[in-house]
């Protein structure tokens, strides 16, 4: 999907009419399209697999342009609007709206960790050609080595739980690089040569996430495809993609917890309806938190990095707390649901 983001000029050629300025794109109201999109699709998150179909949809919704800057062609959303709208398909769909949160969290890594070469260059391709991020990062696993070549790298290895990496068309790559003694950050199309992802994780509670194992082999990375180098330390600006990824799983887990009491038509409304205010605060909260240090930009210190970090965490934790008492609720028979949640 293509947005309509910018007015089309009028033709030069005599007086034409002025071509209608297009409407305003509303996040919102395409969230909750999704949303109910994905709750009416038959069968949902009961088989696993890859989710196909399901990302054609988030697609067509226009909702991977948000955390794009409107220089490049995106919507330019406030973090506060991105959880909402993560938020609100988790309601329907938690999966999704962790694989949707994810793909603004490797935007968010450009943003931060990329030249202004390499933002022009990444952010304009995903908007032109609706790319779909995942990543694979698990810094856990080291087994994914980046050798130092002539005006680059070379990956070979492999790197597991790789979230989103299934149907994706970029990743954002962590590999580890022996001759610096640390860990790079990359980006390449995932159709390159020599990159190969295996839909081989299916575990409960990932299922729909399109997460699994990517090989590589003989995988030419630039030096432009390198947002940070190992020998390099990242800023307190590059740090905050982190906090980015928290916030947004903080919306996971608020949908969920909100979802809930919905499928069960009022029952245990009140006490739900408090925890959701109480996550909302908080949620809302941190993203305010988040956008003023995205606006800090490089001047952006490492204290205040920090006290990003600590109202996000507080944030994740009371929706945390949220999804768990309601789903305790809902399967010890005090809140009834049905049987699609079970």
């Amino acid at each position: 999907m293509h947005l309509a983001l910018h007015p089309v000029p009028a033709s030069s050629d005599g007086p034409a009419h002025q071509a209608p300025a297009p409407d305003p794109f509303d996040p919102i109201a395409a969230a909750h399209d999704l949303a109910a999109r994905l709750t009416a699709a038959a069968g949902r998150g009961h088989p696993g697999g890859h989710a196909a179909r399901e990302r054609q949809w988030i697609r067509a919704s226009g909702l991977l342009a948000l955390s794009v800057p409107r220089e490049y062609g995106g919507l330019g959303a406030s973090w506060k609007t991105i959880g909402d709208v993560v938020r609100i398909v988790a309601r329907a769909d938690c999966a999704l709206a962790h694989l949707l949160g994810l793909h603004h969290v490797q935007i968010a890594g450009i943003r931060l960790a990329g030249n202004a070469r390499q933002q022009r260059r990444l952010l304009f391709e995903t908007i032109e050609h609706d790319v779909f991020w995942g990543d694979a990062m698990n810094p856990l696993d080291k087994r994914l080595v980046a050798r130092p070549t002539a005006g680059g790298y070379m990956l070979d290895g492999v790197k597991e739980f790789a979230s989103g990496s299934v149907g994706s068309d970029w990743l954002t790559v962590c590999a580890w690089d022996p001759l610096a003694h640390g860990s790079l950050v990359a980006v390449l199309a995932t159709q390159r040569d020599g990159v190969s992802v295996h839909a081989d994780r299916d575990a409960f509670g990932l299922r729909r996430t399109d997460s699994g194992t990517v090989s590589f082999t003989n995988v030419r990375l630039t030096e432009d495809d390198v947002l940070q180098p190992a020998g390099r330390a990242p800023t307190p600006r590059a740090a905050l993609r982190a906090q980015v990824a928290q916030l947004l799983v903080t919306n996971v887990y608020l949908g969920l917890a909100e979802g809930a009491p919905d499928a069960a038509r009022g029952h245990l409304r009140g006490e739900a309806q408090r925890w959701h205010a109480a996550s909302r605060d908080a949620a809302g909260a941190a993203a305010s938190r988040l956008d003023d240090a995205f606006a800090r930009g490089p001047d952006l210190t490492r204290r205040e990095r920090g006290e990003v970090a600590v109202v996000v965490a507080e944030a994740k934790t009371v929706a945390y707390n949220a999804a768990i008492e309601i789903g305790r609720h809902a399967l010890d028979g005090t809140l009834p649901v049905s049987a699609a949640y079970a």
